[in-house]
């Protein structure tokens, strides 16, 4: 069976001021799961947590950004795949006590994600499809799209799905974790620019969350626009310059 991202983490300097932004946008419910010395704040609907966010200190080397969390039935083994494959092993795997196991690694390219598999039965919530509150769609933009399909089909057994002609931009490839495609790469357009994961979160009308962006001091930096699914999307920082994605049938 196929791996599946299951989590997705908000690393940034200002937790606090970025859980009430995204709770404004999104709708989430913020609830403060961590410590004095290990703050972190779990983004929740109704059904329960989707996503998390922590702290980073800032330094030349790190942004505030989200990273992806990939389930995998046993984390050393894949930390040692992934490793022969050509990717990078940035910290050992680890214990967050009773709850998972966790790696985080990169690509051959440099994309960072985490590979991770759960201490206690069940799995995070993912919604049912088009379920708002929910990741919609996950999206690589790789150094070079081909390489970076191969590593991560291996890897996580992910198969291709429809392919699209984007001109001079070039082709953008579905993949699939299952029956339905869960994602999309491309290779980077702009050349220099560093490879990474998007991330998009759904949302009931795009037009009133662009609104609320707006008024809690996000900036909109591409769209709206419509994609091939019909569905309609934006790019987005929040406050303290992570980038985002919204998505919605709705406009």
């Amino acid at each position: 069976m196929a791996s599946e991202f299951h989590w997705y983490e908000l690393r940034t300097t200002e937790p606090e001021a970025a859980a009430d932004f995204y709770a404004k946008v999104v709708g989430w419910t913020a609830m403060d799961v961590g410590s004095a010395e290990h703050p972190y704040t779990v983004m929740a609907t109704e059904k329960g947590g989707v996503a998390g966010i922590g702290h980073i200190s800032l330094t030349p080397d790190t942004a505030p950004s989200w990273v992806g969390y990939v389930a995998v039935d046993d984390a050393e083994a894949y930390v040692e795949r992934l490793a022969k494959a050509g990717g990078t092993v940035r910290t050992p795997a680890e214990d967050v006590p009773g709850m998972l196991r966790l790696a985080n690694v990169a690509d051959p390219q440099g994309t960072p994600f985490v590979l991770y598999h759960g201490l206690q039965d069940g799995a995070p919530p993912t919604g049912a499809p088009g379920e708002t509150g929910y990741v919609g769609w996950r999206e690589l933009i790789a150094t070079e799209a081909g390489a970076a399909f191969d590593f991560y089909s291996g890897l996580f057994g992910w198969t291709k799905a429809a392919a699209y002609n984007m001109g001079p931009m070039g082709t953008y490839q579905l993949f699939s974790a299952g029956a339905e495609p869960i994602g999309g790469m491309m290779t980077q357009p702009a050349k220099g620019d560093p490879p990474h994961w998007n991330y998009y979160f759904r949302v009931s009308a795009l037009g009133a969350a662009i609104v609320r962006l707006g008024a809690a001091g996000g900036m909109l930096v591409n769209g709206p626009q419509q994609v091939p699914s019909g569905e309609w999307v934006v790019q987005a920082t929040d406050p303290q310059g992570a980038t985002f994605h919204l998505m919605s049938v709705n406009p």
